[in-house]
């Protein structure tokens, strides 16, 4: 792991206090909107590496490797730092651990007040890095327990401050007496404030699972069958290969997803890393106090579980994971929690820190390109090529419904036409509309509907980073849709209900998925034009009309009620 200097030791603050470290507020913005800007649009290596593995796996599907090579050729495209990585841009989230010796100045020379608190200033970096980089707002704000409305700001971020070394997490502004003498750390530790920067998607996060289960749990056949029934579980709809964690034990529930939710991120295995590197900073490797055990052997097995279920990254083969993480917790006698969770494939995770040399950030890969070369070739030369994909002209939803019907489920198509966008909220108010006794727009019954919510749209592009969001969040409108002539053809990614494959056989519908991480290659390759039809003060949900070309799409859930994911 290497990190990049991104400010120097002079530019920390105006002056030094005490023997500790002293920041300046306008330095924890800056570095956080460098990091939300760097992880939106480049990977670390490792992550670059484990896409390349999947290509070039003998064992790997054809269609394995068809997903390992557009992702890393959307990759290269996001790299260029027009089109993030992905549509969903994420939930901005700050974990920070403060030393006792570290002391934020949140007042500048002359009395003027930067930021009430590093909550504030990390925030403040959040906003800017959203604002000015393309990126997508995703928060909603409640005014009821059922209204709520776009933040237009992508905040509140999530910002967790942890001291360490007798450090208050709140700790406030510096000062002279307050820094005097407070260097922090043990064992000739020099005072760093450390941090991990992630942006997460909701994709992936609706995946996470928590279980008060018993100390029957915990035995060897238990165990597996929990992990059997859970990675099924799982699904394709949040973009894998995925990193797996599990975690079981822990002191409390928030210990327990707290472990988990580093163990998600990769936090863990930096720590490794850094700590056995040794030098004068001190990476925490404890939650509350306790150190997770790692259980290597149970990580291969969970591996081997799900290549097993024959998901494969997203259309069938053995890489549903390309890493797995298990950790086992202290536990109340009469307690056994237990969850897992899952990074998907746009794993946008950052380490960085601040000592008195300066502030440092994880360096990722500026130019991909070698790595996508490197898995393009091998696939061209390896790859079977069963069944070619079929070119669809969506020239009327009645004449491509025909052309569905002559295939079956699995085979690939090359869609290009015109494609309604829309997802949740305007589902929702097509309902609205129903229930009162109202008709469904026209439009709704004329074109495909394909589950998406575009990132804000670079100057001069026709769209910002596409991708398709998870297929059975609609599932509960398919009557209500299919019934009167809507939703007949869908396009989305992941498996979908009993209920949506019920529908298609009954009312003669097709679901077909399209990459999931792909957004920037999408955008970029597939899409030459796109309006917005309705309900424009939805943001990133109104509905809209694009005009694809070759847009890849499989065939998930026929006509006849058959579906791919399903037959595996």
């Amino acid at each position: 792991m290497e990190f990049e200097k991104i400010i120097p030791a002079s530019g920390l603050a105006a002056e030094q206090c005490g023997q500790g470290l002293t920041v300046d507020g306008s330095v924890l913005a800056a570095f956080t909107e460098q990091a939300f800007k760097r992880l939106s649009f480049t990977f670390p290596q490792e992550h670059l590496e484990s896409l390349v593995d999947v290509a070039c796996d003998p064992a790997s599907s054809e269609n394995d490797r068809l997903v390992a090579v557009k992702l890393l050729e959307n990759a290269v495209i996001a790299a260029k730092g027009t089109l993030p990585l992905c549509q969903d841009t994420g939930v901005a989230q700050v974990f920070a651990w403060k030393d006792a010796g570290v002391c934020t100045a949140l007042t500048a020379a002359g009395g003027t007040v930067h930021f009430g608190s590093d909550e504030e200033a990390f925030t403040a970096g959040v906003g800017k890095a959203y604002k000015e980089n393309n990126l997508r707002f995703s928060i909603n704000i409640p005014s009821s327990l059922f209204d709520e409305k776009n933040s237009a700001t992508n905040l509140p971020a999530q910002v967790d401050i942890f001291g360490t070394n007798g450090a208050s997490a709140g700790a406030a502004e510096c000062t002279e007496s307050a820094c005097s003498g407070r260097v922090a750390g043990s064992g000739g530790m020099e005072p760093s404030y450390r941090f991990l920067f992630c942006a997460k998607g909701g994709g992936s996060s609706n995946k996470t699972d928590f279980t008060c289960a018993t100390k029957a749990l915990l035995n060897p056949q238990s165990f597996e069958r929990f992990l059997k029934t859970k990675i099924t579980a799982l699904g394709t709809a949040a973009c894998p290969p995925y990193t797996i964690a599990v975690v079981i034990g822990g002191l409390s529930p928030e210990q327990n997803l707290q472990t988990l939710k580093l163990a998600t991120t990769g936090y863990w295995d930096a720590v490794e890393t850094l700590n056995k590197i040794g030098g004068s900073i001190r990476w925490t490797d404890t939650v509350g106090g306790v150190r997770p055990l790692r259980c290597r052997d149970w990580e291969e097995r969970v591996l081997q579980i799900a290549a097993e279920t024959g998901l494969g990254a997203q259309f069938g083969g053995s890489h549903l994971a390309a890493h797995a993480r298990v950790f086992r917790l202290p536990r109340h006698g009469a307690s056994c929690f237990a969850s897992i969770g899952v990074s998907c494939n746009a794993h946008r995770n950052l380490v960085g820190y601040i000592s008195r040399e300066g502030a440092f950030l994880q360096k990722n890969v500026s130019d991909p390109r070698p790595f996508f070369e490197k898995a393009a070739t091998y696939t061209a030369h390896t790859a079977a090529h069963h069944g070619e994909p079929v070119a669809v002209e969506l020239s009327s939803i009645d004449a491509a419904r025909a052309a569905l019907s002559k295939y079956p489920v699995g085979q690939a198509f090359l869609f290009s036409g015109e494609i309604l966008v829309a997802r949740d909220a305007a589902h929702a108010r097509w309902k609205a509309l129903l229930e009162s006794g109202k008709p469904l727009p026209d439009y709704t019954l004329h074109y495909p509907i394909l589950y998406a919510g575009p990132a804000e749209t670079p100057k001069g592009a026709v769209i910002g980073s596409f991708g398709p969001t998870t297929a059975n969040r609609m599932d509960p409108y398919a009557d209500d849709l299919m019934s009167r002539g809507a939703a007949l053809i869908t396009i989305a990614k992941g498996n979908r209900s009993e209920l949506w494959r019920t529908a298609c056989k009954k009312y003669g519908a097709f679901y077909l998925g399209t990459i999931g991480g792909a957004a920037a290659l999408i955008a970029e390759k597939h899409i030459t034009a796109r309006k917005v039809l309705d309900y424009p003060d939805l943001g990133m949900e109104a509905v809209q009309l694009i005009s694809v070309k070759d847009l890849p799409v499989f065939l998930i859930t026929d006509d006849k009620g058959n579906d791919f994911y399903a037959s595996l």
